[in-house]
Protein backbone atom coordinates (compact mmCIF):
# COMPACT_ATOMS: atom_id res chain seq x y z
CA UNK A 1 0.00 0.00 0.00
CA UNK A 2 1.18 3.29 -1.03
CA UNK A 3 0.01 6.86 0.15
CA UNK A 4 -0.76 10.37 -1.94
CA UNK A 5 0.94 13.56 -1.71
CA UNK A 6 0.95 16.44 -3.71
CA UNK A 7 3.83 17.00 -5.83
CA UNK A 8 4.65 19.84 -3.89
CA UNK A 9 5.33 18.00 -1.02
CA UNK A 10 7.53 15.80 -2.69
CA UNK A 11 11.36 15.40 -3.02
CA UNK A 12 12.39 12.26 -3.59
CA UNK A 13 10.49 9.45 -5.70
CA UNK A 14 10.84 6.18 -7.80
CA UNK A 15 8.44 4.51 -9.72
CA UNK A 16 9.22 1.02 -11.02
CA UNK A 17 12.41 0.93 -9.75
CA UNK A 18 14.28 -2.13 -10.29
CA UNK A 19 18.26 -2.94 -8.85
CA UNK A 20 20.06 -6.06 -10.21
CA UNK A 21 24.18 -7.04 -8.76
CA UNK A 22 24.62 -8.73 -11.55
CA UNK A 23 22.01 -11.31 -11.72
CA UNK A 24 20.73 -11.22 -8.46
CA UNK A 25 17.94 -8.53 -8.23
CA UNK A 26 17.72 -7.03 -5.09
CA UNK A 27 15.36 -3.89 -5.95
CA UNK A 28 11.58 -5.43 -7.33
CA UNK A 29 9.46 -2.82 -8.94
CA UNK A 30 9.43 -0.13 -6.11
CA UNK A 31 7.64 3.00 -5.95
CA UNK A 32 7.60 5.13 -2.89
CA UNK A 33 7.38 9.16 -2.54
CA UNK A 34 9.61 10.94 0.37
CA UNK A 35 8.21 14.09 1.42
CA UNK A 36 10.16 17.08 2.03
CA UNK A 37 11.25 17.96 6.05
CA UNK A 38 9.71 14.55 7.24
CA UNK A 39 11.73 11.83 8.76
CA UNK A 40 10.86 9.03 6.29
CA UNK A 41 12.35 5.58 7.94
CA UNK A 42 12.87 2.44 6.10
CA UNK A 43 12.65 -0.96 8.58
CA UNK A 44 12.55 -4.68 7.03
CA UNK A 45 15.12 -7.91 7.68
CA UNK A 46 18.84 -7.69 6.77
CA UNK A 47 18.89 -8.54 2.90
CA UNK A 48 15.47 -6.73 2.24
CA UNK A 49 17.09 -3.69 -0.02
CA UNK A 50 16.49 -1.01 2.64
CA UNK A 51 20.06 0.55 2.10
CA UNK A 52 20.35 -0.40 -1.72
CA UNK A 53 17.49 2.19 -2.21
CA UNK A 54 18.53 4.61 -0.38
CA UNK A 55 22.52 4.34 -2.29
CA UNK A 56 19.69 4.82 -5.65
CA UNK A 57 18.51 8.11 -4.66
CA UNK A 58 22.27 9.63 -4.91
CA UNK A 59 23.30 7.29 -7.15
CA UNK A 60 26.17 5.56 -4.51
CA UNK A 61 25.36 2.24 -6.69
CA UNK A 62 27.26 3.09 -9.72
CA UNK A 63 30.41 2.89 -7.60
CA UNK A 64 29.49 -1.11 -7.42
CA UNK A 65 30.87 -3.35 -10.31
CA UNK A 66 27.88 -5.16 -12.21
CA UNK A 67 24.94 -3.10 -11.18
CA UNK A 68 21.98 -2.11 -13.28
CA UNK A 69 19.05 0.02 -12.49
CA UNK A 70 16.17 0.34 -14.62
CA UNK A 71 12.95 2.78 -13.98
CA UNK A 72 12.98 6.40 -12.70
CA UNK A 73 14.35 8.00 -9.94
CA UNK A 74 13.38 11.96 -9.77
CA UNK A 75 15.35 14.25 -7.30
CA UNK A 76 12.70 18.07 -7.28
CA UNK A 77 10.68 16.17 -9.81
CA UNK A 78 13.69 16.07 -12.24
CA UNK A 79 14.86 12.10 -13.55
CA UNK A 80 18.46 11.22 -12.54
CA UNK A 81 18.70 7.93 -13.49
CA UNK A 82 19.99 8.68 -17.06
CA UNK A 83 23.22 8.86 -18.24
CA UNK A 84 23.65 13.12 -18.69
CA UNK A 85 22.39 13.45 -14.83
CA UNK A 86 25.38 15.29 -12.82
CA UNK A 87 26.11 12.60 -10.46
CA UNK A 88 28.54 15.62 -8.52
CA UNK A 89 25.84 17.74 -8.09
CA UNK A 90 23.65 14.90 -7.04
CA UNK A 91 25.82 13.69 -3.81
CA UNK A 92 26.17 17.72 -3.10
CA UNK A 93 22.27 17.94 -2.76
CA UNK A 94 21.41 14.45 -1.22
CA UNK A 95 24.24 14.08 1.40
CA UNK A 96 25.11 10.91 3.14
CA UNK A 97 26.02 9.24 6.86
CA UNK A 98 26.93 5.72 7.20
CA UNK A 99 26.80 3.11 9.23
CA UNK A 100 30.00 3.52 11.14
CA UNK A 101 31.15 6.85 11.67
CA UNK A 102 33.90 7.58 9.19
CA UNK A 103 35.72 11.10 9.93
CA UNK A 104 39.23 11.95 8.19
CA UNK A 105 42.39 11.70 9.80
CA UNK A 106 41.77 15.50 10.47
CA UNK A 107 41.04 18.10 12.56
CA UNK A 108 37.64 18.56 13.09
CA UNK A 109 37.52 22.15 11.26
CA UNK A 110 39.34 20.35 8.62
CA UNK A 111 37.11 17.85 8.42
CA UNK A 112 33.79 20.02 8.17
CA UNK A 113 35.42 22.33 5.61
CA UNK A 114 36.63 19.47 3.21
CA UNK A 115 33.45 19.39 1.22
CA UNK A 116 33.18 23.30 0.93
CA UNK A 117 36.85 23.24 -0.10
CA UNK A 118 35.83 20.43 -2.77
CA UNK A 119 33.47 22.79 -4.20
CA UNK A 120 35.97 26.01 -4.18
CA UNK A 121 34.70 27.59 -1.19
CA UNK A 122 38.63 29.40 0.45
CA UNK A 123 37.83 32.46 1.83
CA UNK A 124 38.76 31.72 5.58
CA UNK A 125 35.65 33.97 6.70
CA UNK A 126 33.28 32.29 4.52
CA UNK A 127 34.68 28.72 5.63
CA UNK A 128 34.70 30.05 9.55
CA UNK A 129 30.87 30.74 9.35
CA UNK A 130 30.19 27.66 7.44
CA UNK A 131 32.54 25.24 9.59
CA UNK A 132 30.09 26.69 12.73
CA UNK A 133 27.00 26.81 11.28
CA UNK A 134 27.34 22.90 10.66
CA UNK A 135 28.13 21.98 14.06
CA UNK A 136 26.17 23.87 15.52
CA UNK A 137 22.92 22.52 13.07
CA UNK A 138 24.82 18.96 14.16
CA UNK A 139 24.64 19.98 17.81
CA UNK A 140 28.19 19.49 18.21
CA UNK A 141 29.80 23.17 18.30
CA UNK A 142 29.27 23.75 21.65
CA UNK A 143 31.55 20.61 22.53
CA UNK A 144 34.26 20.99 20.08
CA UNK A 145 34.78 24.88 19.48
CA UNK A 146 37.69 24.79 21.68
CA UNK A 147 39.78 22.34 20.34
CA UNK A 148 38.14 22.55 16.18
CA UNK A 149 42.14 21.82 15.39
CA UNK A 150 42.70 18.66 16.86
CA UNK A 151 41.83 15.79 15.33
CA UNK A 152 38.76 14.32 14.99
CA UNK A 153 40.42 10.56 15.74
CA UNK A 154 40.01 11.68 19.31
CA UNK A 155 36.28 12.64 19.24
CA UNK A 156 33.77 9.88 21.12
CA UNK A 157 32.05 7.61 18.57
CA UNK A 158 28.28 9.43 18.76
CA UNK A 159 30.60 12.71 18.09
CA UNK A 160 32.20 11.22 15.48
CA UNK A 161 28.85 10.47 13.90
CA UNK A 162 28.11 14.06 14.66
CA UNK A 163 30.82 15.45 12.74
CA UNK A 164 29.99 12.98 10.37
CA UNK A 165 26.47 14.59 9.79
CA UNK A 166 28.23 18.46 10.29
CA UNK A 167 30.40 17.31 7.32
CA UNK A 168 27.55 16.43 4.95
CA UNK A 169 25.31 19.79 5.63
CA UNK A 170 28.76 21.97 5.21
CA UNK A 171 27.78 21.19 1.35
CA UNK A 172 24.46 22.23 2.09
CA UNK A 173 22.28 19.34 0.98
CA UNK A 174 18.21 19.21 0.50
CA UNK A 175 18.30 15.79 1.92
CA UNK A 176 20.68 13.21 3.94
CA UNK A 177 20.35 9.83 4.29
CA UNK A 178 21.70 8.07 7.61
CA UNK A 179 22.10 3.98 6.58
CA UNK A 180 21.61 2.59 10.55
CA UNK A 181 23.72 5.74 11.80
CA UNK A 182 23.33 4.47 15.50
CA UNK A 183 24.04 0.67 15.52
CA UNK A 184 27.59 1.60 16.48
CA UNK A 185 26.61 3.73 19.05
CA UNK A 186 25.14 3.86 23.26
CA UNK A 187 21.72 4.52 24.43
CA UNK A 188 23.04 8.04 25.24
CA UNK A 189 24.55 9.02 21.67
CA UNK A 190 21.98 7.53 20.07
CA UNK A 191 19.54 9.66 22.01
CA UNK A 192 21.68 12.52 21.00
CA UNK A 193 21.35 11.86 16.91
CA UNK A 194 17.50 10.68 17.72
CA UNK A 195 17.04 14.54 19.11
CA UNK A 196 19.06 15.63 16.33
CA UNK A 197 17.48 14.35 13.09
CA UNK A 198 14.00 16.43 14.96
CA UNK A 199 15.63 19.72 14.27
CA UNK A 200 17.33 18.67 10.88
CA UNK A 201 14.06 18.37 9.43
CA UNK A 202 13.18 22.27 10.30
CA UNK A 203 15.57 22.89 6.97
CA UNK A 204 16.75 19.71 5.43
CA UNK A 205 14.90 16.42 4.82
CA UNK A 206 15.98 13.15 6.77
CA UNK A 207 15.73 9.13 5.05
CA UNK A 208 16.97 6.84 7.56
CA UNK A 209 17.80 2.89 7.69
CA UNK A 210 17.08 1.01 10.99
CA UNK A 211 16.80 -2.52 12.08
CA UNK A 212 16.28 -0.70 15.20
CA UNK A 213 11.95 -0.96 14.82
CA UNK A 214 11.60 1.35 18.13
CA UNK A 215 13.76 3.72 16.48
CA UNK A 216 11.71 4.06 13.93
CA UNK A 217 8.59 4.79 15.76
CA UNK A 218 10.50 7.51 17.74
CA UNK A 219 11.88 9.58 15.09
CA UNK A 220 9.94 9.03 11.88
CA UNK A 221 7.04 10.57 10.39
CA UNK A 222 7.02 7.96 7.62
CA UNK A 223 7.98 4.75 7.22
CA UNK A 224 8.32 1.93 4.97
CA UNK A 225 9.04 -1.61 5.12
CA UNK A 226 10.29 -3.06 2.87
CA UNK A 227 10.64 -7.59 2.33
CA UNK A 228 13.37 -9.48 -0.56
CA UNK A 229 13.72 -6.24 -2.35
CA UNK A 230 9.76 -5.44 -2.54
CA UNK A 231 8.13 -2.46 -1.04
CA UNK A 232 5.43 -4.08 1.15
CA UNK A 233 3.49 -1.13 2.56
CA UNK A 234 4.17 2.78 2.90
CA UNK A 235 2.50 5.05 5.28
CA UNK A 236 2.45 7.64 8.03
CA UNK A 237 4.52 5.89 11.43
CA UNK A 238 1.26 6.13 13.19
CA UNK A 239 -0.78 3.82 11.49
CA UNK A 240 2.28 1.13 9.71
CA UNK A 241 3.31 0.47 13.50
CA UNK A 242 -0.48 0.74 14.98
CA UNK A 243 -2.81 -0.58 11.88
CA UNK A 244 -0.87 -1.78 9.20
CA UNK A 245 -2.89 -2.76 5.91
CA UNK A 246 -0.44 -5.56 5.03
CA UNK A 247 -0.35 -8.75 6.86
CA UNK A 248 3.74 -8.99 6.36
CA UNK A 249 3.83 -5.72 7.67
CA UNK A 250 1.54 -6.89 10.73
CA UNK A 251 4.17 -9.87 11.24
CA UNK A 252 7.21 -8.05 11.13
CA UNK A 253 5.85 -5.70 13.64
CA UNK A 254 5.09 -7.58 15.83
CA UNK A 255 8.33 -9.81 15.60
CA UNK A 256 6.58 -13.28 14.35
CA UNK A 257 8.84 -13.04 11.41
CA UNK A 258 12.40 -11.20 10.90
Amino acid sequence: MTICLEEEDIVLETRALNLWYGEKQALEDITISIPKNKVTALIGPSGCGKSTLIRCFNRMNDLIDRVRVEGSILFNRQEINCRDADIFGIRRKIGMVFQKPNPFPKSIYDNVAYGPRIHGVNDRRRLDRMVEESLRHAALWEEVKDRLHDSAMGLSGGQQQRLCIARSLAIEPEVILMDEPCSALDPIATAKIENLMETLIENYTVVIVTHNMQQAARVSQYTGFMYMGRLIEFGETERIFEHPSEELTEKYITGKFG
